[in-house]
């Protein structure tokens, strides 16, 4: 056991069968029931080293129950992520543009996944696991697992789990369409670059289905719904319709008005790998998307 640990938490062994709620005030003589609550609701629980939030959580005899000192609650504090949601299996989140997902081979810098490791070590002792990407330079929402078993679940049952993976972006031109579905399959180059393949059937499937918001001075705003999740997907199929993504330095035409690739995941739905529930999640579109078409 690190001392820093020791000073920081106070640990309990279970004994007999209880709820969480009654343990923390049984192990706490004299607290009032609303304080109890209110260690659980600001994730100062831990049940077997895993934040626990539910008052009713069931504890089965030897299992250790950690709670966090007053003071020493950790927050996720950092200008290119933002924490959206956390619970003892999933942690939902808003990552800024320029900040890659991962590390890749060829670049070892900071990293969204490095960010959260340093988070989950100071809150609960633990680290986090890779679930799905974002591309470096789309801004939007990441869900990130607690443990390998949620992370495995969600990966093996991704098309199952996930009911909508909601994107805007800015492309350039004005649609012809006010909707409509690209399908093609997708190859890589030696490059890494993404291609659709002149024949059916070589490569990945994939279908980007898009509808038009607006449109203006030579631009278009446009929701984009993923029915398959391919690296570059979105990008390469907008190019094949003609209108690159805005900002888009490799599948674009260079120009870059907004100082940014202009594509964003705004929406995602998704059924929760332990509990079954539908899990919801929408931010609203960037600031300089809706300063290039003057919404408000």
């Amino acid at each position: 056991m690190h001392h820093d640990k020791l000073k920081r938490n106070i640990e309990f062994k279970v004994r007999d069968p209880a709820t969480l709620l009654d343990f923390i005030m049984k192990a706490f003589a004299g607290i009032s029931r609303s304080s109890a609550k209110s260690c659980l609701t600001n994730r100062r629980v831990m049940v077997n080293s895993v934040i626990v939030t539910r008052h009713d959580f069931a504890l089965t005899p030897g299992m250790v129950v950690e709670v966090s000192k007053v003071g020493q609650r950790h927050e996720l504090r950092n200008k290119n992520l933002k924490l959206l949601y956390e619970d003892q299996y999933i942690l939902v989140v808003e990552k800024a543009a320029g900040l890659l997902t991962i590390a890749t081979a060829r670049e070892k810098e900071r990293t969204a996944h490095a960010i959260l490791n340093d988070y989950a070590r100071r809150a609960w002792h633990g680290r986090v696991f890779i679930v799905h990407r974002l591309d470096r330079d789309t801004s939007g929402i990441l869900v990130f697992a607690k443990d390998e078993k949620t992370k495995t679940k969600m990966q093996e049952r991704w098309n199952e789990l996930v009911k909508v993976r909601g994107y805007v972006a800015i492309v350039f031109g004005e649609m012809e369409k006010d909707g409509g579905t690209v399908t093609s399959w997708l190859r890589e180059n030696a490059q890494h670059t993404v291609y659709s393949s002149p024949v059916p059937g070589e490569g990945d499937l994939a279908v980007t289905n898009y509808k038009t918001l607006a449109r203006k001075d030579g631009y278009s705003l446009v929701e984009l719904q993923l029915e398959t999740g391919r690296r570059n997907q979105i990008r390469v199929h907008m190019k094949d319709l003609g209108h690159p993504v805005v900002g888009d330095k490799r599948y674009g035409n260079g120009d870059d008005p907004i100082g940014r690739l202009a594509l964003h995941a705004c929406k995602l739905e998704f059924i929760h790998p332990a509990t079954g529930k539908t899990m919801r999640f929408e931010i609203p579109c960037p600031a300089r998307f809706k300063q290039l078409f003057k919404l408000q």
